[in-house]
């Protein structure tokens, strides 16, 4: 069974984590979606409440597991049997970025590889911050 960790903040889930997420799920016979917990990232919303909001999302997948998770993202590859790692990429920035990451976790564990998944171009300009920021605004705007 290929089974695939799509992990992240996930805070929030955007429309570009969905189009990932349902891009690559075809790929896999299971795809593990992974919330992390960062207790160094101020979250809105808990990672209870970021695992529901992705089940709803995604339930109509029946491939798609979702789950909270703290420590490294190898140590749960393994606990899942994942030997993939689903990562979204927009920018050159995140390329970078991911390079980097993709390569620390290729010296814990050779035997798990690293996808990059290019963000559709009309999710580019997409980004969990820019969400919140707008949720936030959203928020504190009176009602009439």
């Amino acid at each position: 069974m290929a089974t695939a960790l799509f992990p992240g903040s996930f805070d929030p889930f955007t429309a570009g984590h969905e189009a990932i997420a349902r891009r690559v799920a075809p790929l896999f016979d299971r795809l593990v979606i992974a919330v992390g917990d960062n207790s160094d990232k101020r979250c809105m919303f808990t990672p209870d409440e970021r695992v529901e909001i992705i089940r709803r999302t995604m339930g109509d997948l029946p491939c798609v597991e979702v789950l909270a998770y703290s420590g490294m993202t190898v140590d749960l590859c393994h606990q899942v049997g994942a030997k993939c790692i689903i990562r979204g990429i927009r920018t050159a920035a995140d390329f970078e970025y991911e390079q980097l990451i993709a390569s620390v976790n290729r010296q814990q564990d050779p035997s798990i590889e690293t996808l990059l998944v290019m963000a559709d171009a009309d999710h580019i300009n997409i980004s969990s911050t820019l969400e919140r920021e707008r949720l936030l605004h959203q928020c504190s705007q009176p009602t009439t």
